[in-house]
C-alpha cells in the first residue's frame, strides 16, 4: 500500500465544471471539436495544447519517492467520490448530484461526501469519439454477435445514454540490466535402425547438445501500461488496446468537463508488481535471443533496475451497463478508436433452434448419402 503524504491545510475538491463566459451555463469537452462547448448558447473555448500549440513533455515522477511518501504536496489531490456498494467503483461526482446509478454496473447509488486522496493525474488521453459514434460502434458490435438475445439488442438500441468515463492507469519507465546463466542447445541428428512391420528401416532422431551460456542484456522500458481500476474486468480493458500514449496531453481538468473520472483502486506498488512481471517476460525473451542456438534454457536471472519513474494517466472509455431480465451486461468502447468489448450474452432459444436445424441438415445429408449408396 502506498502511503500518501499528509497535507497541511484544507484541500480543494477537484472541480471539473467550467461556466460559459457568455451565458453562465456549464461548458463540456466536445470530442468532435476538441474544445469546450456550451450546449446552451453554442459558445466555444479552446484548450491549451489541443490546437497544435507546442507543449512541454509530460514529466515523470520518481517511483521510490512515492513509496516513501516523499512526493511534493502539489502532486496530491483530494476529490469527492461515491463508492458503489456492488462493484466498489470510486467515481467522481459533481457537488449538486445526490443520487444516480453506477456507470460500471447500473446499481443505484446515493452520492456521499467521501474524500479520495490520491496522486494527481499527470496525463490524459482526451475523448475523440462522441457518444453517438460510440453507441453506433456498440450496436454494430452487438449486431455481429451470434446467438445474442434479440431483446437485449433492441434494449441497447433504444438510445439510452452512455457514460463517458476516464479510467485510471499507471505507466512505468525503468532502465534494466540483467545478468543471466543458462544453456544453449544445438540440434543434431542420429540415424538409427528400427523394425517396422517386420522390416528394418533407418530413421533420423533429433538430439540436442547443451552447452553452458552466460551473458548480460539491457533494455529501457518506456510507458509500461497497467490498469489501475478494479471496476472493469481486465479482459475488457485489455481488449481495448492499443492506446496511442504518444497522444497524451498534460493533465488539465478542462478535458474532464462533462465526463466522469474514476479514482484508482490499484495502488502504485501493486501496479508496479504487474509492470515488473511484464518486464521480466520481455527480459526472458531478450535472454533467449542472446543465448542463440536452436534451443535455450534459462537457469538464473539477476536484474538491476534503475531510474524507475511513473505517471498516473486517464484513458477515455464510453461505457454502457444494461439491466436485462435481472442480469447486468456491460459494454465498453475505446473513446479514441471505437473498439468494443463487453459481456457475451447468449440466447438459449436461438441456440436450441440452431441445434435443431443442424440435426435436420445432418439427417438430410445422411439420407442423401444412404440413398446414393
Amino acid at each position: 500500500m502506498t502511503d500518501l503524504p499528509d497535507l497541511t491545510g484544507p484541500q480543494d475538491e477537484a472541480d471539473h465544471r467550467f461556466p460559459c463566459d457568455n451565458c453562465g451555463a456549464d461548458f463540456r469537452f466536445d470530442p468532435a471539436a476538441g474544445t469546450l462547448t456550451c450546449d446552451h448558447c453554442g459558445n466555444t473555448s479552446a484548450i491549451d495544447g489541443m490546437q497544435g500549440a507546442a507543449i512541454a513533455p509530460i514529466a515523470e515522477l520518481d517511483y521510490r519517492a512515492a513509496l516513501t511518501a516523499d512526493l511534493p504536496a502539489a502532486e496530491i489531490e483530494e476529490t469527492r467520490v461515491s463508492t458503489c456498494p456492488n462493484c466498489a467503483a470510486q467515481v467522481e461526482f459533481d457537488a449538486d448530484i445526490h443520487a444516480t446509478e453506477c456507470p460500471f454496473c447500473a446499481t443505484p447509488v446515493v452520492t456521499d461526501t467521501g474524500a479520495h486522496r490520491h496522486i494527481k493525474p499527470r496525463g490524459v488521453l482526451p475523448f475523440a469519439l462522441t457518444q453517438e459514434a460510440a453507441r453506433s460502434a456498440m450496436t454494430d458490435w452487438l449486431g455481429g454477435l451470434w446467438f445474442a438475445p434479440s431483446g437485449l439488442q433492441d434494449y441497447a438500441r433504444k438510445g439510452r445514454a452512455m457514460q463517458g468515463i476516464y479510467v485510471p492507469y499507471w505507466t512505468f519507465d525503468a532502465d534494466t540490466r540483467s545478468a543471466y546463466s543458462g544453456e544453449r542447445g544445438t540440434v543434431y541428428y542420429e540415424t538409427r535402425t528400427v523394425m517396422r512391420d517386420g522390416k528394418r528401416e533407418q530413421v533420423r532422431v533429433a538430439k540436442v547438445r547443451w552447452r553452458p551460456a552466460r551473458g548480460k542484456v539491457a533494455r529501457f522500458f518506456d510507458d509500461v501500461l497497467v490498469l489501475a481500476s478494479k471496476s472493469l474486468p481486465k479482459r475488457f480493458t485489455d481488449a481495448l488496446e492499443p492506446w496511442d500514449l504518444s497522444a497524451l496531453e498534460p493533465y488539465t481538468p478542462e478535458f474532464l468537463a462533462g465526463f466522469r473520472a474514476e479514482g484508482y483502486g490499484v495502488e502504485l506498488e501493486t501496479g508496479f508488481e504487474e509492470a515488473r512481471a511484464h518486464m521480466d517476460r520481455i527480459i526472458a525473451r531478450d535472454i533467449k535471443f542472446d543465448i542463440g542456438g536452436d534451443r535455450q534454457r534459462i537457469h538464473s536471472v539477476d536484474t538491476k533496475l534503475g531510474a524507475i519513474t511513473f505517471k498516473h494517466v486517464l484513458l477515455p472509455v464510453w461505457l454502457a451497463a444494461y439491466k436485462y431480465r435481472g442480469e447486468t451486461y456491460r459494454f465498453v468502447v475505446n473513446g479514441r478508436t471505437g473498439r468494443v468489448q463487453g459481456e457475451r450474452p447468449w440466447s438459449a432459444v436461438k441456440i436450441a433452434i440452431a441445434v435443431v436445424l443442424g440435426l435436420i441438415v445432418a439427417a438430410a445429408i445422411g439420407f442423401v448419402v444412404a440413398t446414393q449408396q
